[in-house]
């Protein structure tokens, strides 16, 4: 399907002029050749064509433009030709002649005559052929303009060039022409890491291997005209990986699966605190729980912000899939002890993956945020700080440094979470619906079933699946579906978890419900990052409905799979086991409604089926592979005929039951038989392929009896015959996904490719990598910008999901941005940048190959097996997406319809491991996959020269594919194997060294090199010549792309077979028989080859091959072979003359030093050892030292040889370091061997005689001017206007910053603090200055880094929105500098507002003397200390693989130190003619003696942090044991119980001789009372290194000098000496002190300070100041160069011999060393932790008010509080102390006058307070615990038959708190909520504060209320201060406090229940009480009235009667 377009002439043209014209359709743009001088007529007769993958659209546009073309300005437009093409779909072919138009629409003149063809997809429209225009061949090396720089991503059409519009090198067009022509024999040699070295002579006019770029420069100068060098680029024209013929592709070189193998991984957590926990009055205790592992951090009692500084550990021993998906849990719960589990506050948990995924795999100082998962409608529940850090094997962490933290933490902007996570995650649903799945395999035997089956009759299917997801540590299963292979299940999972979430994966398995044991089927892994995107236009996570392919085992059920491990998703699945179809959704949650569910429990619930073509249209698709070679057929296999099987899904399983997808059933019911049934019966036509539906599928080839290669290789005989497979199978058609995913791994590809070549270039130092880099972006560019044009189609596809519809237009966004930054980029590269731009261009490679992966799957990979004996041997898997077919040429998969080379692994655990490196098979095999429709071309790629062979014979059946291929084209060739040399090979033997040869294979062939014995760098030397190498194809593609050589290097050994050391791939550079054999492709170069051994390299081949056509004239037409008249091989022929490297003379100097370390050989201590090195076959030995034990050094120092090396430095040889022992009766024993891999950095080159002389240079003046109250010098620069060299000495950023503070306090500004008094000043004040310093240097790093990103990115930017695509890349250029200017002024503001800040902080900051503290081992920042002393490791014994336990360290078995220098002969003579040239020492002139001396070595051990737990309690009792020869201290009584950071402050002197004790090792052991002590890590330091390089490690040079005091001078050697005694050590003048301050050395002048004050406060005159400068300056003082080592402290890593690789903690020290021939140095510096100050705290609880009232009354329901307020400082919750009760409180107001007395321990440099007790009834001793001072205030609520309630709270942290209200009135909340911006005031500078502040807690809606106000006091007391003036608690004697005036309402009703009732009674309710006392009065009366009425009647009536 294609469109072509065929421009004529175009006619009427005005003027003289050069004429292009431009075609466009689609997007895509031709150029046409410019015509040169054309007058009215233009005849431009050039065909364009536009390969396309949907039909044309009858409203579709061709737009045709001509321009007179410019070679300086923009081209200028004639007219424009525009036409619908609504005729041309109709017709099929039209004619057209029209007339353009001009910018403004109206006609003109001029006319064009095109003419039109158009085919159609489905043929409806006009057959032609292509024959009919122009040759194509030729137009695409004469015709076409072409990018200059760009190869086109259309490649096989030349005109798929995009030329971006308006290109400003036209000019260029010619010079692509003449690479094109170049470009067509450009050897297609496959890189796989090959180092290639420049040329030497092949200047010849033939086309070369490789264009070298000079040659281009040239050519495009000559042909292009005045180029601005800096914008021309190099296309991958250059790239020694270009496919010329492009029928094979490569081959992948690494072969063991790495996935699925177990390592060791260590996650280190750290809880610091917690803060804003949700609760009132809580006994938190975090719980940290990684899978199944639960650790919890102690209880701390009544906090809402615990502090914990608690450290974890976890270790693991997995495969890295698994690590990364376990979940990291954080839980806060609360009241958790023995008997109750606690109720849990909050959670957080993320995945170790997301951890790993960090800068340095760690979160550091984070705070989590906490969340219920039962209740997500609550918020959040507080904060949690922590570090967490996930550590693999030989991951390094660079813990940032720990020091004194300040605890004013911002929460918000330190949130542990991974960058572009948003603060506020919300709680999110994730909908995972199950609908159904297909294909499972039988999951049990079939024997039950056939018991079954014979007495019940039943038939069914042998599986019971579920879908098993796991997500965020929480696991959901559907239902189970009993006996189907098609389960439908349309059920959905439903996960709450918040969003986005922490956890990258979830974990879909189906998995087969048995009453014993569920086993998995399959799993798939869903990477949430692929299916969603965070960005502005971005989407949440979606998929599908879209089916899932799963891989893993076999599909024959066995009992005990031994590869289940494979369908648990561990490792590659070697079969297609189901398919399932599911689809995820997310719903962001408003936790806010009512009707939301608060759990977060998974639910599993029904939904409704979904239609069947929902996936897609079903398509019929047909896979064809052509087997061309089965060879390196493993021999273990045995002689059994062997066979191949194809699969793809199910089709084409033989072996196993094959189960027919469902949907495959559904497209046979039209009456068509079954697939199995049907016949060959059926003709069809040519055309009609679709009728072929009765063809049955031949999955396998015909078994074939193997025939014997070598020793180790069977091939299979098919010689001209050659295999095939064909299998038809059904999918939806969702090939969009596939072709997206093609185009950009294909533009990742060319990427790669281009980018290797950059680094190739750099590395070998070839010139103007920066154009190749230019060539890569243009490429890049214009392969993005035309995935836009492609991607952009089929929008409206059957089955298209949500995602996809997304994710294209994500991709389209992505690639376009991309290619505008690469279009950006490119005008910045400039020779100097091109490093920092390679990193930046390395960033899209992966983000290309991340764009690339496709989350949902379409058609199933394929899969091909060995089968022998009818047993699975070997498989390959390849990805349908790479084979598949599209008429576009970019959509294509990159070895679809090409010969790919395939090497068979064995399954699973198999394949690890040296069995996994055996090669099972390598296959030649074409493979083409494409809709059964469109297989019209399937053959097309195969080499050319076959004849088709059917299955049956008759007429009609050509439409049926071959199922073999005759080869009838053959030619005849001669292999010449150059194989020269091989480098760092793989040790293979226990001696460490190996017994190399090499196999050769190619094609059936296979010869080996001669055995080389304990090397490992052969030299072979050696020809191999394969004569009669029969090749099947036509000779011309033969020529441009041979078959692959593979060369496998084993170690001989004399018993058993040779065992494997690795393998590499080359191809050869091919002649044919009519072709020159000459320059400058003959006689081939030699090429470095990277071997490969499984996945690691192993070493180097330097090698050429050649492949040479026997003509008809048989070999007598061959190239002679030149063999060296000098050879003494006999048979065995040597590498040719052309291709051997030409050598030169040069001399190897040799220092031998000693021997250090060696271990025993054969239990047998090693004696009298010599030294042999060993280079180019010469050599020299060392002297023997006569006792090792003794002296280990050598007698003799420096021996040289002469040896002839090659004049190309990159082919130097090894050079081979052996050591011997010499014993009795003239035996030699190998100890241990060192192979130099690389001579380059030994290689003397004299200095440049045009280079900055120094000896003629003026004096440079340095001033040191002192800063009067300081005693520190301040460094400013001052240069002598008449020096001829100016230097320029930087001043150092401390005292940049010291003089901003001078200038500060200059300014009249108050300072609060003075300077400190050097009395209170220690070792520590000192260290702990240095590390602030130390924290603000890496900030100011991190901020410098952040600056340029941001920098780099405004000119991105600027650089964007500056440049015009139709603008030249000059203009560019000078768009890019204002954009520089623009973005430059609010840069330094900002600047300089950051700088004015931190002096503002720094005002503070005492002026201590600091020293340099190393976050890292001394050596490292000092190259090993190998100035010119040099350490080379020894090796013996076999290297170990990945799965066995030998490391490198292993196999050391000593060292060698000496030296090497390495020059051309002869010497240059003025270095030989210097006054002290010493000719017995050569080069190495001024190297001390190597006699024993007797050195005092002192070691300083400051502290150690985050040790790795011992004991089971999590903690660990270190101590030091130091080591050094038979020397050892072990400081075992001085323990510090239960502590990971442990202070030691120690200093350790031991006597020692070099070079017989020199390693010393300082080791941290954990004490136990109970058995051995083990331990922790240890540390190793080479003393004599140190003691002898130049840089001066002995004793660190201070920051100024001073005689007493803290910063005393400690070295023995004052300054002066010093410098004396190194200038006369290097040579150099002075120094002469001169009056006035001023010093001489060399040609530079010092200047600075002479007085010096002694401890009586006397001032005296001194040089020492001065001298200490030059020190300081002196690796700026000519021929010295050595940085001098400062006073200093370093960092080291703890290591354990048991755990390597892995860090156990580190440990601060350093080393001073002091020769005993010397003056003795004076005492250890004291470095003993301080001692904490004992204070006192005075709390004086005076009053409160506006206390909230709990208590309600009741009789009257009035509200009051029975107030009292409880008191303690953190970390002492069982001291707490409480004031008396003020009862019924009405208003709030309490009177207490109550004062808590709390003495406590304080360190002050580290503002903490220390706490010693033990940890339990059963501890043995007190732990020490270090807490910040914090005072804790809550007021609360007496009950008395309930528990008190508590209403409020207030912590102050004592070293900054806001200061307190005067008043009750002013007082408020915001002096907790705003803390960061009110004053603070520290209770250690103030001593005494009153004031009142607020109680807070939290109310119902989380939201921070006032409680009530305190007026306190603190008054803090030294220890002595307050025995001289002591208080009583509360309000005792002494001191004692006045009783608080409280109103009478604050009585206890029980002490005076009358009282109490009169008091609130009376008082309230005065009136009525008296009322009711009348009326009680009143009815009395009445009572006792009625009473006594009956009573006085009666006796009035008696009285009556009488």
């Amino acid at each position: 399907m294609a469109l072509i377009v065929h421009l004529r002439t175009v006619t009427d043209l005005r003027g003289k002029g050069d004429r292009i014209a431009k075609v466009a359709f689609r997007g895509l743009s031709f150029y046409t050749r410019v015509l040169e001088n054309c007058e009215d007529e233009a005849r431009f007769n050039e065909s364009f064509r536009w390969p396309i993958a949907s039909n044309v659209d009858g409203n579709e546009m061709l737009e045709i433009q001509v321009f007179n073309y410019s070679k300086v300005f923009t081209n200028r437009l004639i007219g424009t030709f525009r036409m619908v093409l609504q005729k041309v779909v109709e017709e099929g072919q039209l004619e057209v002649s029209d007339t353009l138009i001009d910018d403004n629409n109206s006609a003109i003149r001029t006319c064009v005559s095109i003419e039109i063809k158009y085919q159609a997809m489905d043929g409806t429209v006009g057959a032609w052929n292509d024959n009919e225009f122009l040759d194509d061949s030729n137009r695409s090396e004469n015709d076409g303009a072409f990018q200059f720089e760009t190869d086109s991503l259309l490649s096989g059409h030349s005109q798929g060039s995009g030329v971006s519009p308006g290109r400003s090198h036209q000019s260029l067009q010619s010079a692509e022409r003449s690479f094109r022509k170049a470009g067509k024999g450009v050897f297609s040699a496959m890189k796989l890491g090959k180092i290639r070295p420049p040329k030497e002579d092949h200047k010849g006019k033939d086309e070369p291997a490789i264009l070298e770029t000079e040659d281009l420069d040239r050519k495009a100068m000559r042909l292009g005209g005045g180029l601005d060098p800096d914008t021309i680029s190099l296309a991958s024209v250059t790239a020694v990986t270009t496919n010329v013929s492009n029928k094979r592709s490569k081959p992948d070189i690494k072969m063991e699966p790495s996935a699925g193998r177990p390592m060791d991984y260590q996650v280190s957590i750290t809880i610091i605190e917690a803060r804003q926990l949700v609760g009132l009055n809580m006994d938190p205790v975090v719980c940290v729980e990684i899978g199944d592992e639960k650790k919890y951090t102690s209880m701390k009692e009544s906090t809402n912000c615990p502090y914990y500084n608690e450290y974890f550990v976890f270790d693991f021993h997995v495969p890295p899939d698994v690590m990364f998906d376990k979940i990291i849990k954080l839980s806060v719960i609360h009241s958790k002890n023995l008997l109750r589990s606690g109720t849990l506050v909050g959670t957080f948990k993320l995945d170790v993956g997301t951890v790993y995924s960090q800068q340095e795999h760690q979160f550091y100082h984070k705070w989590a945020i906490l969340s219920d998962p039962d209740d997500i409608t609550a918020g959040v529940k507080g904060y949690l700080k922590c570090d967490i850090a996930v550590v693999g094997k030989g991951d390094n962490i660079k813990t940032p440094h720990k020091a004194n933290e300040t605890d004013e933490d911002d929460i918000e902007g330190n949130l542990l979470l991974p960058e572009g996570v948003p603060s506020e995650r919300q709680w999110a649903r994730f909908y995972v619906k199950i609908y159904r799945a297909e294909g499972l395999p039988k999951m049990n035997t079939s024997l039950m079933a056939n018991v079954k089956k014979a007495f019940i009759g039943e038939n069914k299917d042998l599986v019971d699946p579920y879908v098993q997801v796991l997500f965020a540590g929480q696991k959901g299963k559907t239902s189970v579906q009993k006996s189907s292979y098609e389960p439908i299940w349309n059920e959905q999972i439903i996960f709450t978890e918040m969003f986005p979430p922490l956890c990258k994966r979830m974990k879909i398995q189906i998995r087969d419900s048995d009453k014993v044991n569920d086993v998995a089927i399959g799993t798939h892994f869903i990477d949430l990052r692929k299916i969603a995107n965070d960005g502005d236009k971005g989407f949440l996570p979606t998929l599908g409905p879209a089916w899932v392919n799963m891989y893993g085992s076999t599909r024959n059920y066995t009992l005990m799979d031994e590869h289940q491990d494979l369908n648990e998703g561990l490792g590659e699945g070697v079969s297609f086991r189901a398919r399932l179809l599911i689809s995820i959704a997310v719903e962001i949650l408003d936790t806010t409604s009512t009707e939301i569910m608060s759990s977060t429990d998974v639910q599993t619930e029904g939904i409704q089926n979904i239609s069947e073509n929902v996936t897609g249209k079903i398509e019929e698709f047909f896979l064809f592979g052509a087997f061309l070679e089965a060879t390196m057929i493993d021999r273990k296999i045995g002689d059994k005929p062997i066979t191949f099987e194809v699969t793809i899904g199910n089709y084409g399983n033989q072996i196993d039951g094959v189960n027919k997808p469902a949907m495959h059933k559904k497209k046979k019911e039209g009456g068509e038989s079954d697939e199995e049934e049907s016949e060959l019966i059926q003709n069809s036509s040519e055309d009609e392929t679709e009728d072929d539906g009765d063809m049955v599928s031949v999955s396998s080839t015909p078994a074939m009896k193997p025939v014997i290669t070598d020793r180790n290789y069977f091939h299979l005989p098919y010689f001209e015959k050659k295999p095939c497979i064909y299998i038809k199978s059904w999918w939806q058609d969702q090939r969009r996904r596939l072709y997206n995913a093609n185009i950009m791994d294909k533009i990742a590809d060319k990427l790669e490719e281009g980018l290797n070549d950059v680094q190739e270039i750099i590395k070998t130092e070839k010139a103007y990598p920066e154009r190749r880099l230019r060539g890569v972006l243009e490429e890049l560019g214009s392969g993005c910008s035309r995935f836009v044009t492609l991607a952009d189609k089929d929008q409206n596809q059957a089955g298209r999901t949500k995602l996809d519809r997304e994710r294209l237009k994500f991709c389209m966004r992505e690639l376009e941005n991309m290619s505008q930054q690469a279009k950006t980029i490119r005008s910045q590269v400039k020779k100097n940048t091109v490093k920092d731009k390679l990193k930046l261009v390395q960033n899209f490679l992966q983000k290309l190959r991340f764009l690339a992966e496709e989350p949902q799957h379409s058609i199933p990979e394929v899969f091909i097996w060995m089968i022998s004996n009818n047993k699975r041997i070997a498989y390959a898997r390849i990805p349908s997406k790479d084979i598949l077919y599209s008429i576009v040429d970019e959509e294509m998969g990159k070895e679809c319809g090409k010969v790919k080379t395939v090497f068979l692994k064995l399954p699973g655990k198999k394949g690890f491991g040296p069995a996994g490196w055996t090669v099972q098979a390598k296959m030649e095999i074409y493979l083409w996959l494409g809709l059964n429709k469109q297989r019209k071309d399937f053959l097309s790629g195969l080499p050319n020269g076959f004849e088709e062979n059917k299955a049956l014979k008759g007429p009609g059946l050509q439409s049926f594919p071959p199922i073999s291929l005759t080869y009838t084209m053959k030619q005849i060739f001669q292999l010449r194997v150059h194989m020269y040399q091989a480098r760092s090979l793989f040790a293979a033997d226990s001696s460490g060294l190996s017994d190399p040869f090499a196999r050769v294979f190619f094609s059936t062939h296979s010869q080996c090199t001669e055995v080389l014995n304990e090397t490992l760098c052969p030299t072979w030397d050696q020809l191999l010549v394969f004569d009669h190498v029969e090749l099947y194809g036509e000779a011309s593609e033969l020529r441009d792309d041979p078959p692959i050589i593979v060369i496998e290097i084993y170690d001989q050994d004399t018993v058993g077979k040779a065992e494997f050391i690795g393998r590499t791939f080359a191809k050869p550079i091919t002649k044919m028989s009519d072709e020159h054999y000459g320059p400058p492709r003959f006689p081939p170069q030699l090429e470095y080859y990277q071997i490969y051994r499984g996945n690691c390299t192993a070493g180097d081949l330097l090698a050429a091959f050649e492949l040479l056509q026997i003509g008809p004239g048989g070999k007598a037409d061959l190239p002679p072979i030149d063999v060296p008249t000098d050879s003494e091989k006999g048979p065995i022929l040597p590498v040719p003359m052309g291709v051997r490297p030409v050598l030169s003379k040069y001399r190897i100097e040799v220092l031998f030093w000693g021997l250090r370390d060696l271990k025993r050989v054969n239990l047998a201590q090693v004696d009298r050892p010599r030294v042999d090195i060993e280079c180019a076959g010469k050599g020299v030995q060392s002297a023997v030292i006569q006792n090792y034990k003794k002296n280990p050094n050598f007698s003799t120092l420096v021996k040289w040889f002469e040896v002839d090396l090659p004049e190309n430095e990159l082919l130097h040889p090894p050079l081979n370091i052996r050591v011997v022992d010499c014993r009795a009766f003239g035996r030699y024993t190998l100890v241990g061997s060192h192979a130099v891999g690389s001579l380059r950095k030994f290689i003397y080159r004299p200095p440049d005689k045009n280079a900055n002389n120094w000896a003629i240079a003026g004096e440079i003046v340095v001033n040191m001017e002192p800063e009067p109250p300081v005693k520190k010098m301040e460094t400013v620069v001052k240069l002598d206007a008449t020096s001829d060299a100016v230097v320029k000495v930087d001043v150092s950023e401390e005292d940049k910053e010291k003089e901003k503070k001078k200038k500060k306090k200059k300014g009249g500004e108050e300072i609060e603090e003075e300077e400190p008094d050097e009395s209170m000043l220690d070792w520590w004040s000192k260290y702990f200055a240095s590390i602030e310093t130390l924290k603000e240097q890496l900030r100011a790093q991190e901020a410098a880094a952040a600056e340029a990103e941001e920098k780099e990115d405004m000119e991105i930017a600027a650089e964007g929105a500056d440049v015009k695509p139709d603008e030249s890349p000059m203009k560019g250029t000078k768009g890019k500098e204002k954009g520089k200017e623009k973005t430059k002024a609010p840069k330094e503001d900002k600047k300089k507002k950051n700088q004015m800040t931190e002096v503002m902080d720094k005002k503070n900051k005492q002026k201590i003397d600091e020293l340099q503290v190393y976050n890292k081992e001394l050596e490292n920042e000092y190259d090993n200390f190998e100035d010119w002393l040099h350490t080379f490791n020894l090796y013996r014994g076999k290297i170990g693989d990945d799965d066995d336990s030998v490391t490198e360290d292993e196999r050391i078995v000593g060292r060698y130190k000496g030296s090497l220098c390495v020059y051309k002969m002869p010497l240059p003579e003025d270095v030989t003619k210097e006054a002290s040239f010493d000719p017995n020492f050569g080069m190495f002139q001024g190297i001390p003696n190597n006699d024993p001396v007797n050195v005092l070595v002192r070691v300083y051990v400051v502290r150690a942090t985050d040790l790795h737990p011992a004991d089971i309690n999590g903690k660990a009792d270190p101590y030091v044991v130091i080591k050094l020869g038979k020397t050892e201290i072990k400081d075992k009584e001085n323990y510090i119980s239960k502590q990971l950071n442990p202070v030691f402050g120690k200093s350790f002197d031991i006597e020692a001789t070099f070079p017989m004790e020199s390693m010393l090792t300082v080791a941290v052991f954990d004490w136990d009372l109970v058995g051995t002590d083990d331990l922790i890590g240890e540390t190793k330091i080479d003393l004599e290194n140190r003691y002898y390089s130049k840089h001066r490690a002995t004793c660190g040079i201070s920051q100024s000098y001073a005689i007493h005091g803290y910063n005393a001078w400690r070295d023995p050697m004052k300054p002066t000496q010093i410098l004396t005694k190194l200038c006369k050590e290097a040579k150099v003048d002075g120094p002469h002190f001169g009056p006035g301050g001023r010093v001489k050395v060399a040609n530079r002048v010092f200047l600075g300070p002479t007085e010096i004050e002694d401890e009586n406060g006397l001032k005296k005159q001194t040089d020492e100041h001065l001298a200490l400068t030059v020190l300081h300056h002196w690796e700026e003082i000519p021929h010295a160069c050595y940085k001098l080592v400062p006073e200093h402290v370093e960092t080291r890593p703890l290591l354990n011999p048991d755990k390597p690789g892995i860090e156990q903690g580190r440990i601060e020290m350093w080393v001073d060393m002091f020769p005993m021939d010397m003056p003795a140095p004076g005492p250890a510096i004291d470095i003993s932790p301080r001692k904490p100050k004992k204070y006192e705290l005075r709390v004086i609880i005076w009053n409160t008010d506006e206390v909230i009232l709990e208590d309600d009354d009741y009789f009257t329901g009035e509200k009051s509080s029975d107030i009292f307020v409880r008191g303690w400082l953190k970390g002492q919750q069982e001291d707490k102390q409480d004031t008396d009760v003020h009862y019924h409180s009405l208003t709030g107001e309490g009177n207490f006058n109550w004062r808590f007395i709390f003495p406590f321990d304080y360190l002050v440099a580290e503002e903490k307070i220390v706490i010693s007790k033990k940890e339990s009834m059963f501890s043995w001793d007190e732990t020490e615990y270090k807490i910040p001072a914090r005072l804790t205030l809550q007021v609360w609520d007496a009950d008395h038959f309930s528990a008190d309630d508590f209403l409020g709270a207030i912590e102050l942290d004592l070293n900054r708190f806001p200061r307190g209200a005067k008043t009750a009135k002013q007082c408020s909340i915001d002096m907790v909520v705003n803390e960061q911006e009110l004053p603070t005031v520290s209770i250690f500078k103030q001593k005494r504060v009153k004031g009142w502040w607020p109680f807070v807690a939290r109310n119902e809606n989380d939201e921070m209320e006032l409680t009530g106000k305190v007026e306190a006091e603190l008054h803090l007391l030294t220890a002595e201060e307050a025995e001289k003036s002591p208080a009583g608690l509360a309000r005792n004697e002494p001191d004692p406090l006045e009783k608080p005036n409280r109103p009478n309402t604050s009585l206890s009703w029980m002490m005076n229940p009358l009282r109490f009732a009169w008091i609130l009674i009376w008082r309230n309710y005065k009136w009525p009480c008296l009322g009711f006392l009348a009326l009680l009065m009143f009815l009395l009366f009445i009572g006792l009235f009625i009473y006594s009425l009956p009573g006085v009647f009666s006796e009035k009536m008696m009285d009556a009667g009488r």
